[in-house]
């Protein structure tokens, strides 16, 4: 990747190519003005450290107007740590935690969830990364014995980790199959603004109404530079955050510039405006490639998974990707079956696509 040099005299030099766009990961975007407006807008003067600055205060208001009264929001640094501590605060050292095998939690947070936070995973194979109370029933059971880690806690992902989504209905089926069976129901939405926009609903409908207990929610992924936030949305199912917080090495001391970029995106509608735009590039880049394929002039490409929010999962002939990959960053999903991951993000623009799609078809009908 050449490197951009623009000073002369005073002006700024940049490290790397400010023209550079892929489809790797949302979290390769930089960050929305208005949330870099708001980190401005909060610098200066003294504020009181480790959230008890006007900020923090004023996030809780924020987050009561999404989610309801009661509930409080913790902000931390990332979502490994917004998981492994609100899950901490969810179970006894013995408990476990009942999750599909695809989710963030198992797959891609370095153990941190079993290693750092001692809580014993319990996986399950589902089609598309959606649990089910049948699904979960594959290891909810052995309560009593103490030869088996407990499983109190069911966790799901909105987004999931293959760009599904569930449904209200969905959420509250797993809830209630949960709070059934003495266990609480965990939420990692590290998607969660892409999930409500596409399911056109507000936050609260698919999660405190829905019987969800602790949320992970997520802002990196949709313009923060960053900053997650553990919710918890009932409070008799989340104890000891204040400690397990700073334990866990996630208690920031200039909190206020995290809280800050959480009102700037939470408080108006920047949000929404953010992740409708991303899941309409997604849907763009899907629509492009399927109008191809019925008229004759792509070949070879097929889709994984349904295209719900702002990821597109894709199946490509051997050797398609890396081509492609010359220009354009992305990741293989499973290079055993030639299946691509593509993320869209707030700044992905309609050229950015269509770019994409256009070193795509050649690619493919090069092979």
């Amino acid at each position: 990747m050449r490197c951009i040099r623009l000073r002369q005299d005073s002006e700024v030099t940049s490290l790397h190519d400010l023209f550079s766009r892929g489809f790797a990961s949302d979290n390769y975007s930089g960050v929305h003005p208005e949330i870099l407006d708001a980190i401005v807008r909060a610098n200066g003067a003294h504020q009181i450290a480790y959230g008890d600055d006007v900020y923090t205060a004023e996030l809780q208001r924020v987050f009561a107007r999404h989610f309801g009264e009661g509930v409080e929001a913790f902000p931390v640094f990332n979502g490994t740590g917004a998981n492994v501590t609100g899950l901490q605060s969810m179970l006894p050292r013995w408990g476990a935690v009942i999750c599909a095998s695809t989710a963030h939690i198992n797959t891609d947070e370095g153990g941190a969830p079993e290693r750092v936070g001692g809580l014993k995973l319990l996986p399950v194979q589902t089609p598309d990364g959606k649990l089910t109370p049948e699904l979960i029933d594959q290891e909810a059971w052995g309560w009593g014995d103490e030869h088996r880690a407990q499983p109190l806690v069911v966790s799901i992902t909105q987004t999931t980790e293959l760009g599904t989504l569930y449904t209200p209905a969905e959420v509250r089926a797993i809830a209630d199959h949960a709070h059934a069976k003495g266990m609480l129901l965990h939420m990692d939405g590290a998607r969660i603004s892409n999930a409500a926009a596409a399911l056109g609903v507000p936050f609260r409908e698919f999660t405190r109404d829905a019987g969800v207990d602790v949320l992970s929610f997520g802002g990196t992924k949709n313009g923060m530079m960053l900053g997650e936030c553990i919710v918890v949305l009932n409070p008799d199912a989340s104890t000891g955050l204040k400690y397990l917080r700073k334990l866990n090495m996630q208690l920031s001391s200039k909190m206020r510039f995290i809280s800050a970029q959480l009102i700037a995106l939470l408080d108006g509608d920047l949000w929404l405006r953010n992740a409708d735009h991303a899941n309409a590039m997604a849907a763009r880049l899907r629509g492009a490639l399927e109008e191809g394929l019925a008229d004759g002039s792509i070949t070879g490409v097929s889709f994984s998974q349904p295209t719900q929010a702002n990821a597109i999962f894709a199946v490509l002939p051997a050797g398609v990707a890396d081509k492609v990959r010359e220009l354009y960053r992305f990741y293989d999903w499973n290079p055993a079956t030639g299946e691509v991951r593509w993320m869209c993000g707030f700044d992905t623009t309609p050229e950015d696509v269509d770019d994409f799609v256009a070193a795509l078809t050649k690619e493919l009908a090069a092979a």
